[in-house]
């Protein structure tokens, strides 16, 4: 991980598949922890080329190591209930409340009348009453469960191989692999680290574990033979009382790096989020005393390898690491908005916050006014609320400039839309540089703003530059041109009177990561739109949500000023809505937030601002289609492909698609690159259908869309911008 700590991620049935591989790689993953234990001989060659064809993450694999197993049970586990009388088997066999086997079969011949036997955790003690080299009889002492492939613990010393026969092969097969990473179970004594040596080679990396009295014994010898060592907190406590398990913790982190090794810890870290969503606090305390002890890495065994929150209990280990690593200060603990997220980092590095606590309108009635038109407004409201983070307020000359020539603000930060704030000639006499306030059509004082520059730009160059031309019929070019000449650059500062929020799905971005935390969100693809979502849109959405590997969708359509023929945003909003509400979407996977802006229509830059401004709500991702945000024929199809990988890395990932049309004879949607002729979808063709009251198949939009336009026709309220 980037703070330096180690996650070492077990990986099973719950996690074996590229979706999740992928995501454990981006939250930093350090070693993926193969458990042969847990692995058929067979499955292993097989597992790792699985590992490996998706991440770059070193596999380890972890050995079975001097240790006793129960063999299979019929149905998992069974009761057995005091002074039971069970035989223990050397030969493999199904068990059940009578019989069952024990791994290495072997075993059964060192058992010794009066010998005790505990069973995992689950309380079960047993005790040899007779034996011989195939079978053993054992009176249960104490009743509990005894499930399938649980660890045996025979309370004398034992002197069991280091390596089993599978452990052998399968090392060989690692290497055969590429595999140079190997976790030595149940280290007993030095010579155990000396034979896993000699069958990995020098080149290897050996991780002993210490999980057992022998261990603790040999400590100093284990460490100096070995690359590092791993703590295995519940195998150590069936033979050191757990209320020792904490000193013992800190003795053998303490003893292991005075010797330079780096140490694990694993067990129990995360014990409640393989069925929750969420730690206890005890845990979270134990993660944050275990990295105080010295720890160099944490291990999640069960919580990944089996669990229902593989990703939920890696992101925990993350953000608890990276709070380990914060100022330990009150003021860093108070501060709003200071919790450690996984989400992405707001542009510029801060989520800008420009809203007066307590000034209100009536403050500020005696300094002079500059009134603004609701496009502008709309962008104070987003400045105030950190929507086009990290701007403060309009960009003075430096900026404009900078902007328009190199995608980048004065400072280097990458940034494409310019953001200005132009008046008429005759109102920018009476304005010098000072504090202003900013009134809405109404008259209403919603911001003051302290003008620091004030200049007049080559209009004609600031479009060409902006529009990449000079044409009237260009609506961004037409509408520059209509505003004043005069541009005003400085800070602004939203009233404490003025809601920044347009209606109940208007989500600012603080809040909208505050919710992507509560949903254990965090990585988010964002799709923008001005039109209402056709059946091309959904697929290149959900298509989107697996291409990208992320936790949710941000559907975000725009709901600012639009142009005459446009879908209106309450249709827009209400046909999402009715989606949701059918189930269209996959559950807990998609939100439904507008963004109150209105379109510059100036097709890839554009396309890169709102990605930015999609990332400081929190997105990771950002769906890019063909000729995003673009109008007419003035940009080529893919330009906002072309830019944005121009410009790089910005912080948020573009996921690009063609131009997606249905297939009719398989029934999917496809895109232009897969090479098939498909039947087009677009938002321009459904307005037209709409407006001659024609049918619209269901394979370009869902009857529920149509019902919800037509039902608002039938009723007689718009569908179209005038």
């Amino acid at each position: 991980m980037k703070n330096g700590i180690e996650l070492l991620c077990t990986l099973g049935p719950a996690s074996m598949n590229e979706h999740v591989i992928r995501r454990l790689e981006a939250y930093g993953a350090t070693l993926f922890r193969i458990n042969l234990s847990h692995t058929k001989l067979e499955d292993v060659r097989e597992r790792i080329k699985f590992i490996q064809s998706f991440s770059n993450v070193p596999v380890c694999l972890d050995s079975e190591g001097a240790q006793v197993r129960t063999g299979p049970i019929k149905g998992g586990a069974v009761r057995l209930m005091e002074n039971h009388i069970i035989t223990a088997h050397a030969e493999a066999i199904l068990g059940d409340k009578d019989n069952f086997s024990l791994y290495p079969g072997y075993i059964i011949d060192a058992l010794e009348e009066g010998d005790l036997i505990t069973v995992d955790f689950n309380g079960l003690m047993v005790q040899v009453m007779q034996a011989d080299k195939k079978t053993a009889q054992l009176r249960v002492l104490n009743g509990g469960n005894m499930g399938s492939n649980k660890a045996v613990t025979v309370q004398k010393l034992l002197h069991l191989p280091p390596l089993t026969e599978k452990d052998v092969a399968a090392i060989k097969i690692g290497l055969e692999e590429g595999v140079t990473n190997f976790a030595l179970s149940f280290a007993n004594r030095p010579a155990d680290v000396e034979e896993m040596r000699r069958h990995t080679g020098e080149g290897a990396r050996i991780i002993s574990k210490i999980e057992c009295h022998n261990g603790l014994i040999h400590l100093d010898e284990i460490t100096r033979l070995s690359d590092a060592i791993l703590i295995d907190r519940g195998d150590l406590s069936r033979e050191v009382p757990v209320e020792r398990i904490p000193l013992a913790q800190k003795m053998i982190i303490s003893r292991a790096k005075a010797q330079g090794r780096k140490v694990y810890v694993a067990t129990n870290l995360l014990e409640s989020m393989i069925e929750s969503p969420l730690p206890t606090r005890a845990e979270v305390n134990d993660i944050y005393t275990t990295l105080s002890d010295g720890a160099d890495g944490l291990v999640l065994a069960a919580e990944t390898a089996i669990g229902k929150h593989p990703l939920a209990s890696a992101a925990m280990i993350v953000k608890m690491s990276g709070e380990f690593n914060s100022t330990p200060t009150l003021e860093h603990l108070l501060k709003p908005g200071m919790n450690h997220s996984l989400l992405a980092e707001p542009h510029g590095g801060e989520l800008v916050r420009r809203i007066h606590e307590s000034m209100t309108s009536k403050d500020v009635e005696g300094l002079q006014q500059i009134k603004i038109d609701t496009d502008i407004l709309s962008d104070v409201r987003q400045i105030a609320v950190g929507t086009y983070s990290p701007l403060t307020g309009f960009m003075d000359r430096e900026t404009l400039e900078s902007v328009l020539d190199n995608y980048a603000l004065p400072n280097g930060v990458k940034w494409s839309m310019p953001i200005i704030l132009p008046v008429q000639e005759e109102d920018a006499r009476s304005l010098s540089k000072g504090y202003y306030r900013l009134t809405d059509p109404s008259g209403k004082s919603v911001a003051v703003m302290e003008v620091s520059d004030i200049y007049r730009p080559d209009i004609d160059s600031v479009a060409q530059r902006w529009f990449g031309t000079l044409s009237a019929d260009h609506p961004g070019v037409a509408r520059l041109k209509k505003l004043g000449p005069v541009y005003l650059g400085g800070n602004i500062k939203l009233l404490a009177d003025v809601k920044t929020q347009q209606g109940s799905y208007d989500l600012p971005p603080a809040k909208l990561r505050q919710l992507f935390a509560y949903k254990g969100w965090n990585r988010v693809v964002g799709f923008h739109s001005r039109n209402v979502a056709h059946r091309a849109h959904e697929a290149v959405q959900l298509a989107a949500l697996e291409k990208s590997c992320a936790d949710g969708l941000l559907i975000s359509p725009v709901i600012g000023t639009r142009k005459k023929g446009d879908f209106l945003p309450e249709v827009i909003l209400d046909c999402y809505q009715a989606m949701l509400d059918k189930g269209i979407y996959p559950e807990n996977k998609a939100v439904l937030a507008s963004f109150s802006t209105y379109a510059r229509y100036s097709g890839p830059r554009e396309a890169v601002f709102t990605t930015l401004c999609r990332k400081n709500m929190g997105c990771s991702h950002m769906v890019i289609g063909r000729d995003h945000t673009g109008v007419g024929n003035f940009y080529e199809p893919y330009a906002a492909h072309r830019l944005l990988e121009k410009m790089g890395d910005i912080g948020i990932t573009p996921v690009f698609f063609e131009a997606m049309g249905y297939h009719a004879e398989s029934g999917l949607y496809r895109t232009e690159e897969e090479g098939i002729k498909t039947l087009s979808i677009s938002g321009t063709q459904i307005r037209q259908a709409i407006n001659e009251n024609t049918e619209i198949p269901e394979w370009a939009i869902r009857d529920i869309v149509q019902e919800v336009i037509r039902r608002r026709i039938a009723d007689k309220l718009e569908v179209f911008a005038a």
